[in-house]
């Protein structure tokens, strides 16, 4: 009975597996479809009163909407106000012109910068970005997908401000700032560890790391220890951002000093000349190239109108957070909170009106939006823009985490969680990144991720007597891992170096990398419930 259960609780899954992976259904439909079905078996296998499991739709999709879709509009309003303010330019032109060592540059752009915008924005923006502005400025576009790709793996648990983290908090009841010190301990390994991988992914191989080995090592530590001390201190929210912060600071400085003048054959300059006759770089892709090295120079005043937005979203983050206490609890107290679930267990829903990372970064954005010299009316049309250009993707959003409240509350998540004891016992850490990954090649996002596998991992991890916020930390971090291969995340770097197409020849270069985090990760996991 247990394994026919188990079958029955997993078909929501299996079907999103199939449908977005085979059929290629749009996510929307995919889990609109999902949720329908897992309505169906709640009612009709778990007897769950009819009332009651809609009720448990009603709070996934306001969960979903507050805080989590709020977020991500917020976010990406602000990278999207920049890019229409012309900001955009000045920022790709500062990292572009500090070094013409092309893996320097992926250190600078794909690693710190790339974090940078998976902590303020996610959702993609941290590989096409990155990979469009390392193809402009003469590096090997393939080379330089796989790079972003690998470097934004173990950020994405702290992108988008938090929000994978603050909604796996919300499905299993682990406060946030919990799950960010176990995902910060899980994941630094393989933090360090990513900007030596992407260097001679650049580079050509290991040989790469001579003469860059103490820049890379620079660019390792100057991210890793304030994300790790942020993540254990502060929370959720401001690990990646701290962190990339840091490093590309740290990173232009040891460039200056250490790579004056670079190896002819790790030069944009010269190197990549040779590389045309296997891989050409077309005028297009080089364009960027031409207008960052022939536009006349940032002074300090425009560089600081283009960073005005992140530096604001920055600033107000931190004083809104426990580290003040005095202004976090004034602004806590507006709120309500609501229960929802009208059935036994329910949770409490809490709405923060105004110490919320989305509001805040919203008015972040207006703020830097007017030192840019933004209109009221193009930051309307700028917010509209990206209502329409993501309501799909929030539509995902609320679909996933309906079927998840839904999956929780009628046992569906219990049973599956039930039979996964039996069969694996202790050694089940060691699969629960590899759980994880496949969540995130399926949905494409983390925080998608956190909703469908996250209340099964803490379940998990219950049933076998082991630490429920170290076994959700694992979740997430597979779910980083995961996006290095899942289609999205592969035909937003294609798009983004001009190569639509090319999406089977980029899987085939970075699934390696994708295989060899999943075992370190495994391993990682495992040790950790043996301390």
């Amino acid at each position: 009975m247990l394994f026919v259960k188990f079958l029955l609780a997993i078909l929501p899954i299996i079907w999103l597996i199939v449908a977005l992976s085979k059929l290629k259904m749009a996510g929307h439909k995919a889990t609109f479809i999902a949720l329908i079905l897992t309505v169906i078996l709640s009612i009709g296998f778990w007897k769950l009163n009819a009332l009651y499991t809609i009720s448990a739709v009603l709070e996934g999709v306001l969960n979903a909407l507050w805080p989590i879709c709020l977020v991500i509009v917020a976010a990406l309003f602000a990278y999207n106000l920049t890019l229409r303010t012309g900001a955009m330019d000045s920022i790709k032109k500062m990292l572009a012109g500090v070094s013409i060592d092309k893996r320097v540059l992926v250190l600078i752009i794909g690693w710190g910068f790339g974090n940078f915008m998976e902590g303020m924005a996610g959702f993609g923006t941290a590989v096409a970005i990155p990979a469009s502005m390392l193809a402009g400025v003469g590096l090997n576009p393939f080379a330089a997908v796989v790079a972003c790709l690998v470097a934004n793996s173990t950020p994405t648990a702290f992108g988008s401000v938090g929000i994978p983290l603050v909604t796996l908090s919300s499905v299993t009841g682990i406060t946030s700032h919990v799950l960010a010190a176990n995902t910060a301990m899980i994941e630094v390994i393989l933090s360090f560890i990513s900007p030596f991988i992407m260097v001679c992914i650049v580079g050509g191989g290991i040989k790469a790391l001579r003469g860059a080995f103490v820049i890379t090592l620079v660019a390792a530590l100057s991210f890793v220890l304030p994300w790790y001390v942020t993540a254990t201190v502060v929370g959720a929210e401001l690990p990646d951002i701290v962190g990339s912060i840091c490093c590309m600071i740290c990173t232009v400085i040891a460039a200056r000093i250490l790579n004056k003048k670079p190896q002819d054959e790790y030069s944009i300059e010269t190197k990549d000349k040779k590389e045309e006759t296997t891989l050409p770089v077309t005028k297009e892709e080089t364009a960027a190239s031409v207008t960052l090295n022939n536009g006349e120079a940032i002074s300090f005043g425009k560089a600081v109108q283009a960073w005005s937005p992140f530096i604001l979203i920055f600033i107000m983050l931190i004083i809104t957070s426990t580290l003040c206490p005095t202004i976090n609890h004034l602004i806590a107290k507006y709120k309500t909170v609501a229960v929802v679930y009208a059935g036994k267990g329910g949770g409490k829903l809490t709405f923060s009106w105004v110490n919320t990372p989305g509001v805040i970064i919203f008015v972040a954005a207006i703020i830097g939006g007017i030192i840019q010299g933004a209109k009221a009316s193009t930051m309307l049309e700028v917010l509209i823009a990206t209502l329409k250009a993501n309501w799909k993707a929030m539509a995902t959003i609320c679909a996933v985490m309906s079927v998840a409240k839904v999956m929780g509350y009628s046992g569906m998540i219990a049973d599956i969680a039930s039979l996964l004891v039996v069969v694996t016992g202790r050694a089940y850490p060691a699969i629960s990144p590899l759980i994880g990954a496949i969540g995130a090649f399926v949905t494409g996002s983390g925080t998608s991720t956190s909703v469908l596998f996250g209340g099964l991992q803490a379940k998990t991890a219950q049933n076998l007597g082991l630490s429920a916020s170290w076994m959700a930390a694992a979740n997430v971090l597979g779910a980083g891992i995961g996006k290095m291969i899942c289609p999205q995340s592969i035909a937003i770097g294609a798009t983004a170096i001009g190569k639509s197409g090319s999406e089977s020849k980029i899987l085939g270069s970075v699934f390696k990398y994708f295989v060899l985090y999943v075992v370190i990760g495994g391993v990682i996991c495992f040790l950790g419930t043996l301390i």
